[in-house]
């Protein structure tokens, strides 16, 4: 992304968002409209694609602190919205369409190295100049995202997965030259194959990508079929990526270095993995820790009993429920949970339920009737009622 793109585009209303949001108001915002546009659940809309394209990248740089504190203070510096408007109250004396005339080629890093490309030359003062190196600085690849659908138990425990990536590369036509086969590029004679001059502004001089052989440094007078001179071509590949355990549903899972590959010998960008889970028929999750619901009998309940619970991945453990135990009490059940950055454990929480049963023989319904007679002096409402009474 050019320099002029990133000070130009607002990532806040992109998203939907005003500047003041939290962070979990942005993810909020970002997963509502990644799964309104996904390409996935819109093939073959283009624009769906491209509004795709456009709320991944605000997400990127508004979910990154530190980038986010980056384009905050650009845009601060430039005012919002300096697209091919003068800067006001009282500020540069200049139209920001012409300072950002070119555009440079590629992905470069982060913020800091976009505004670098900004400020490199801002006390420059004098003619047009070159800056040496542009053209073979290391511009990093671009990030790439993808979704994954995950079982409860591979979310909980962690698992490798096969993802099908489409990425921007080097044209493997032309090797990224961008020129057509039998033919090479030559030396643009405007920059003299740096890539970027500097604009003189009086006081200032802002470098910018060169206009002629747009940032590359080189002009194609024969260009590739492939890439249309440009160099990069899209590129389809499949890698087995590891997702950790303990990732929740929504969840973006960053590798590091397995996005889009880099030029020039720059490094490649990060993949970020959207992962969403599927419900489990028997447990919950609650943070790092599992939930079960326990069917006790009320006898289990009333008298006390060692009773088997459900382990996700394991054998039943057995459980010991003290003697008059009431219903939706819970339980825990230490280190049978869902597995942390650190290699430890979450809990099970198991919570009993008391059935009552639908049928009674004649045996069983005599027994309760003597039951209930013993018992007949015990009220459980009174307290209830006396509570309720003294309001």
């Amino acid at each position: 992304m050019s320099t002029k793109d990133y000070l130009e585009k607002d990532y806040y209303a992109v998203l939907g968002v005003p500047k003041s949001a939290t962070a979990d108001e942005i993810k909020k915002a970002y997963r509502k409209l990644a799964r309104q546009y996904h390409p996935d659940s819109n093939q073959g809309d283009p624009t769906k694609e491209a509004k795709f394209k456009e709320v991944s990248e605000a997400y990127d740089v508004l979910s990154d602190s530190k980038r986010r504190k980056e384009y905050d203070e650009a845009r601060t510096l430039f005012g919002s919205g300096v697209g091919g408007q003068r800067a006001g109250g009282g500020g540069f004396p200049f139209d920001f369409g012409d300072l950002f005339g070119g555009t440079g080629q590629g992905t470069g890093g982060g913020a800091g190295e976009r505004l670098g490309d900004l400020f490199g030359g801002i006390f420059n003062r004098g003619g047009t100049t070159t800056r040496p190196g542009a053209t073979t600085r290391p511009r990093r690849g671009q990030d790439v995202e993808s979704e994954v659908t995950l079982s409860f138990t591979e979310a909980a425990q962690g698992t490798t997965v096969s993802l099908r990536l489409t990425s921007s590369a080097a044209c493997t036509a032309c090797s990224g030259t961008g020129a057509k086969a039998g033919t090479t590029p030559r030396v643009c004679p405007t920059c003299e194959g740096t890539g970027a001059a500097s604009r003189n502004l009086g006081n200032f001089a802002f470098s910018e990508p060169c206009r002629d052989c747009k940032g590359r440094g080189l002009i194609v007078d024969d260009p590739c079929p492939v890439c249309e001179g440009n160099g990069r071509a899209k590129s389809t590949r499949t890698i087995q990526a590891r997702i950790p355990a303990g990732v929740a549903d929504g969840q973006r899972v960053k590798l590091k270095g397995k996005g889009a590959p880099g030029e020039n010998g720059g490094p490649a960008g990060d993949l970020y993995i959207v992962t969403h889970v599927k419900p489990h028929p028997v447990f919950g999750r609650a943070g790092d820790n599992l939930t079960v619901t326990v069917p006790v009998t009320f006898t289990e309940a009333a008298l006390g009993a060692e009773i088997k619970v459900p382990v996700l991945g394991g054998l039943p453990v057995t459980l010991r429920i003290p003697p008059g135990t009431p219903n939706g009490r819970t339980f825990r059940v230490r280190g049978r949970g869902v597995t942390r950055k650190d290699g430890t454990k979450g809990d099970l929480l198991a919570t009993v339920e008391v059935v009552v049963p639908q049928t009674l023989d004649d045996k069983s319904r005599e027994l309760l009737n003597e039951f209930s007679t013993a018992t007949a002096g015990e009220d459980p409402r009174a307290e209830l009622i006396q509570r309720a009474r003294s309001e």
